[in-house]
């Protein structure tokens, strides 16, 4: 039976919000062009454990040693309208990017099409540095997702396994992105977050740029493009909820189209619209 994660909106306690003093990322755009891309540059006081830099021929699936296809159109336990497909007509590479693409289409009783990536299985971590170089879609009804769920979701459920939103973006905010915790006592609408915006009419749509967590024990830092906005540490959650982060998680990264946080596609809604993501990479704290 497949499991159903609910990824409503950002609880109103404890948010907290960030507004970024500049309008740019300071992070070049990298060419589109047939050369493989260098390794990631050393972080100084983080040693790179994984790494996918996309690096295959354009119109290659995701790596399958890395990633695998979660497939369905379920919902979600969002009210999400879209299929989730195995196509690399929603998923694939194109100029050392990944290209999450949402389509308007019919497909198993669905309007839409889009993919839902994953490390289950093949990749988790417990503490370190998770990132990646991502350009956001556009317009209402769309909500890109990187995301984390501990493993042992099969054995404990959801939300008791704890997740990890690193960067979530509702396309009706497209200056905006959210940061956000779930466990047992604080999930859903319930959720801990913090927000990052962009000062005056800037989009994350307009560039790239790099979402970023780092987790130590009983701690969460949110960054973009290294500018740290929101932590929480156990002292954040609600009385007598547990922390359940200090456990192995894997990646998600997926494109939704509708569901009850970010609304659903409207008469100004353009399609296809695409999630670009340039790298992801792990890190773990370098030993002195």
């Amino acid at each position: 039976m497949k499991y159903i994660v609910w990824k409503t909106g950002v609880a109103m306690a404890g948010l907290a919000v960030f507004v970024a003093s500049s309008t740019a990322s300071d992070l070049p755009s990298l060419p589109n062009n047939n050369n493989l891309k260098s390794a990631a540059p050393p972080r100084p006081g983080w040693t790179l454990v994984w790494a996918d830099e996309f690096n295959q021929p354009d119109g290659a699936a995701p790596d399958a040693n890395k990633w695998s296809h979660e497939i369905g159109g379920n919902g979600w336990g969002n009210g999400e309208l879209e299929y989730y497909t195995s196509s690399t007509n929603n998923a694939r590479l194109e100029g050392h990017k990944l290209v999450i693409e949402a389509r308007q289409e019919k497909f198993g009783r669905r309007n839409y099409t889009s993919a839902r990536l994953q490390t289950k299985g093949k990749l988790s971590w417990t503490y370190g540095r998770v990132e990646a170089r991502i350009k956001v879609p556009r317009g209402q009804g769309f909500w890109p997702a990187f995301w984390m769920l501990s493993t042992n979701i099969d054995i404990v459920g959801w939300p008791a396994c704890g997740e990890i939103d690193i960067m979530e973006n509702l396309g009706r905010e497209p200056g905006t992105v959210h940061g956000t915790i779930h466990g047992p006592g604080y999930s859903g609408a319930g959720g801990i977050g913090g927000l990052f915006a962009l000062p005056g009419s800037a989009a994350f749509g307009d560039d790239f740029h790099v979402f970023a967590v780092e987790c130590e024990t009983n701690r969460i830092d949110w960054l973009v493009d290294d500018r740290l906005y929101f932590t929480v540490t156990p002292a954040n959650l609600p009385r007598g909820t547990p922390w359940v982060f200090n456990q192995p998680k894997y990646l998600l990264l997926n494109l939704a189209v509708g569901g009850g946080w970010p609304g659903n596609p409207d008469g100004t809604t353009v399609f296809p619209q695409r999630l670009v993501v340039d790298f992801v990479r792990v890190y773990s704290r370098t030993t002195p």
